[in-house]
């Protein structure tokens, strides 16, 4: 009998050893953007014809990641680029004289998730000497969402501007319940990023902002739109 219990005992502790392999998996790190700068002038791209360079981006490695995916898009147009790879740099064809975000995404075979890094704006080199601002982005409320107005019936407009040359001169918010807003809510310095706008409950709204440089050059920021409660 007592050997019985010792042999038992034993084979609970050997199947306690090998249960422990169910160890979660791995998830992919997030990688640090390295070139094109941030909000800088791209250079370096190898003309390919009258429109097109090709740009390399380079980008440090991530933990727990076998492969990555750039993806950069065209702001003028908002056409995205996307190629894989296990390394960390990748070469693309992109327009002259362009503005273009890019962000890169890693990923394993073990792990569902993806980590996405930070998103970086650009302009690729063409041949004018000025340059537009980068188109404003976005940031609250996000399209598409749906938002509970403060206790006065408004909503919080925030947006993020940068400009190769840093002369940004104002933004032009325009704001309406029409696609696209044509009623202009103000005109507003380069340190403003936020306004506040007046709404109605249960309704949907449109944003947009121009940027405008000292050279008089403008960028769209494209339409958002969000509904209120």
């Amino acid at each position: 009998m007592r050997y019985f219990i010792l042999i038992s005992f034993l084979l609970g502790l050997t199947m306690i050893s090998c249960g422990g392999s169910d160890d979660p998996p791995r998830v992919p790190g997030t990688v640090q953007l390295i070139f094109p700068e941030e909000n800088s002038e791209c250079t370096t791209g190898v003309s390919v014809n009258e429109e097109l360079s090709q740009v390399t981006f380079e980008w440090q490695a991530s933990e727990n990641t076998e492969s990555y995916t750039l993806r950069a898009v065209n702001l003028n147009t908002n056409a995205p680029q996307t190629i894989t790879t296990a390394s960390t740099s990748a070469s693309i064809s992109i327009n002259k004289g362009t503005p273009y975000s890019w962000s890169v995404s890693s990923s394993n075979s073990q792990s569902s998730e993806t980590a996405i890094s930070e998103t970086w704006l650009f302009y690729n080199s063409g041949s004018q000497t000025t340059y537009a601002p980068f188109p404003a982005q976005l940031e609250s409320p996000a399209s598409g969402s749906t938002i509970l107005p403060s206790s006065s019936n408004e909503v919080v407009l925030d947006w993020l501007g940068a400009d190769v040359e840093n002369d940004i001169e104002e933004y032009q918010v325009f704001f309406s319940n029409q696609n696209p807003p044509t009623t202009e809510l103000g005109t507003f310095d380069a340190f403003t990023s936020s306004v506040s706008a007046s709404v109605s409950a249960n309704t949907v709204y449109f944003w947009r902002v121009i940027t405008r440089d000292a050279e008089g050059n403008t960028s769209d920021s494209g339409v958002f739109e969000f509904k209120t409660l």
